[in-house]
């Protein structure tokens, strides 16, 4: 898809796709997840996992300007979203199929958000950190691998 065929021009239906784009990742990784009824809630995903329930807003982006994708991460009216309603971000890249979860806390101040898939970026620690919904901070991750590395 990097060339852009194939991909779903209408926003609204594309945000709605990549939701259930990320429920299908979500529920590969053996989270649960549902969807709120109707376009009221603060939130498009709730996702749980052993008993910790998180709100996710996921977002998409095709937009890709010297290596970087941008992504607002502001609401339907252009306000950022109020502390206390959203848990997580979950950011797709279309073109290159892959994911950014990246906690509230982390963009709270921001009304979008450069990415540039590569190490040592920025929000490098966030790319695919799936992790993150099932509560694991990534270092027991990390010793596990080191463990088996020996």
């Amino acid at each position: 898809m990097e060339n852009g065929e194939g991909l779903i021009q209408n926003r609204k239906q594309r945000g709605e796709w990549a939701e259930l784009c990320f429920m299908a990742r979500a529920a590969e990784r053996e989270m649960s997840v549902s969807r709120p009824h109707g376009d009221l809630a603060s939130y498009d995903v709730g996702v749980e996992h052993n008993g910790r329930f998180l709100r996710v807003q996921v977002k998409s982006t095709t937009y890709r300007r010297k290596g970087s994708y941008t992504c607002n991460v502001i609401g339907a009216k252009r306000e950022r979203y109020p502390r206390g309603k959203v848990d997580f971000f979950a950011v797709y890249l279309v073109p290159i199929d892959l994911w950014y979860i990246i906690s509230f806390e982390v963009v709270e101040h921001n009304l979008s958000l450069n990415l540039t898939p590569r190490k040592g970026h920025k929000y490098a620690q966030y790319r695919e950190a799936w992790h993150l919904l099932r509560g694991e901070d990534g270092t027991a991750r990390k010793k596990a691998r080191a463990a088996s590395a020996d």
